[in-house]
């Protein structure tokens, strides 16, 4: 399977990347913590079924330290044990944000308040940031069908 129209072989598309990994490296940056950083990533990428993008941060969290574990139960964080409390506050504003169009409202005031506990306001920053661009990167894979064939390696698609 080919991809629709190769993302790093366009100028325009090209361009726009550049831009896009430009804030997720200010992202980076951060004082939000790297797992949490790659728990959404990783959540909101199976989320919009984009498999490059899971692919790539499944590798990138493993190479961060983050255990098979815990990736493996990423999907079904709800019932899975081995999350933090700041964790889930995380990956349900990362749900949340990613599914906007599943809720009339969007995010509620409780996943708010809730991740809020947990992140201070440069924090809170950042995990709003790091959902909106993964989101977009997300749709730029799905839409071209950008395949996901497994032989990503961590620190390959910083550009």
């Amino acid at each position: 399977m080919d991809a629709r129209l190769n993302l790093f072989g366009n100028q325009v598309a090209t361009k726009v990347l550049k831009y896009l990994t430009s804030a997720h490296n200010t992202v980076a940056a951060s004082t939000l913590p790297a797992t949490t950083q790659e728990l959404v990533r990783l959540r909101a990428s199976q989320i919009n079924g984009c498999g490059f993008c899971t692919d790539m941060h499944t590798k990138e969290a493993a190479h961060a330290g983050e255990t098979a574990v815990r990736l493996n139960l990423v999907a079904a964080w709800r019932e899975a044990t081995v999350f933090t409390e700041a964790e889930r506050a995380a990956l349900e504003l990362a749900e949340q944000g990613t599914r906007t169009a599943d809720a009339a409202g969007g995010v509620t005031d409780e996943a708010w308040a809730n991740a809020a506990k947990h992140y201070d306001e440069t924090q809170l920053a950042a995990l709003v940031s790091t959902i909106a661009i993964i989101n977009a990167f997300n749709r730029m894979n799905v839409i071209v069908q950008q395949p996901a064939d497994g032989t990503y390696q961590p620190g390959q698609a910083l550009l």
